[in-house]
């Protein structure tokens, strides 16, 4: 099980990777001024949409790289990823802390961060990491 401890030691590891709170409180961290990962508390609206399977745990938003790669998301690890009606459309799934391990969170996070970050700072990284 994974904690918003193991979200921020993971996030902020990576390059030039920034956390900052919303106006509401809400922990977010990006690169170069774009998210890719986020605290995202469901909202009445989630909660309407998913019924009696709405989690009650803390929920991470991750950003994927494109759309195919949220839908492979969602049906490879169903217990921990899932989506609502709000991210329709977008490269975005949710994902239940409580429901996932930190290897899989933190596969999550770098492949969010590569998602979002400059390419010559993903390059940078992928060379040291190999």
């Amino acid at each position: 099980m994974a904690t918003w401890s193991d979200v921020r030691r993971i996030a902020s590891a990576l390059p030039e990777a920034t956390e900052d709170r919303s106006s509401s409180g809400n922990r977010g961290w990006a690169v170069k001024g774009k998210g890719f990962v986020w605290e995202r508390p469901l909202r009445k609206s989630d909660l309407d949409a998913l019924g009696e399977k709405a989690p009650s745990g803390p929920i991470l938003g991750v950003h994927t790289a494109d759309l195919e790669m949220k839908e492979v998301l969602l049906k490879s690890n169903p217990r921990a990823c899932f989506t609502t009606p709000h991210f329709d459309g977008y490269p975005a799934v949710l994902v239940c802390l409580d429901q996932i391990s930190v290897k899989d969170l933190k596969d999550l996070v770098i492949e969010a961060w590569i998602a979002r970050a400059p390419k010559r700072a993903v390059k940078e990284y992928l060379a040291k990491k190999t």
